[in-house]
């Protein structure tokens, strides 16, 4: 049984006494493939001293977070475009918009978010979508670029049936992690109406850890929890969740 992680900040700081030991239990717990997203122009050393450290394990993607769009965002994006351009990355990410801290650089926001789909459609790549109080926003941007090129994974998906719906007419997967098994986040009711072949699964680590861990540090291999949820929702195995959630990754990312 192979699990896949979409989305983990395996760089982050909250990992720094343990790291390595972090990772080899997501490994023992059979999660073999772990996707992480970039944030900034100061994560990318650490995201990437990870995937050489974990050939065919790690695998990158390059982008700016919108809560990291500030006045000059332009200067960060041409930083990271050169990264884009020099490496090999399974995605542009994590991108898209947060209007939930703060909404001071909205404007912004779209423009970053815009030119970062432009970068993925010239590399042939999906995206990897942020979007916390900005449904609104996101789709109104991702409707205007509409075309067979966007594609991607609408990370840490919290909305609707409508709005999950929605993602998926657009070509998106929904990423699901640990709210799903928030007892009172309503996530449980949408995932078990959609189909397994729209889904994946991640952790968003170290944040959002899955329930029996919620307020505790999360890490990769509490996929475990979050895989077994959406087994018990759709009334399949852990073993089938696995193998859907995984192919899809591989449809995706082309890994």
């Amino acid at each position: 049984m192979i699990l896949t992680d979409t989305h983990s900040h395996l760089y982050d700081a909250k990992f720094a006494e343990d790291r390595q030991e972090m990772i080899a239990r997501a490994f023992e717990e059979g999660v073999e493939r772990i996707f992480i997203p970039n944030v900034d122009q100061h994560t990318v050393k650490g995201m990437m001293d990870e995937v050489a450290a974990h050939p065919g394990k790690c695998f990158p993607m390059m982008g700016l977070h919108p809560c990291h769009v500030k006045a000059d965002f332009l200067e960060e994006l041409q930083v990271l475009k050169a990264h884009l351009d020099s490496g090999d990355f399974s995605a542009v990410g994590e991108i898209g918009m947060d209007l939930y801290w703060d909404k001071t650089f909205v404007e912004e926001q779209k423009q970053a978010f815009r030119t970062q789909i432009h970068w993925a459609k010239e590399k042939g790549l999906p995206i990897a979508i942020h979007c916390r109080d900005a449904f609104a926003e996101v789709f109104e941007v991702l409707e205007s670029e509409k075309d067979e090129k966007l594609r991607g994974i609408f990370h840490c998906f919290t909305g609707s049936l409508e709005q999950a719906q929605r993602a998926i007419d657009l070509n998106f997967y929904l990423g699901i992690g640990g709210v799903v098994t928030f007892k009172k986040a309503g996530l449980d009711k949408v995932v078990e109406q959609i189909d397994l072949k729209h889904l994946v699964l991640e952790t968003d680590s170290p944040y959002l850890a899955p329930s029996p861990n919620r307020g505790k540090r999360n890490e990769s291999a509490y996929l475990i929890h979050i895989a077994q949820k959406v087994a018990d929702l759709h009334q399949v195995s852990l073993h089938e969740v696995a193998e859907v959630t995984t192919e899809n990754s591989k449809k995706i990312f082309g890994l």
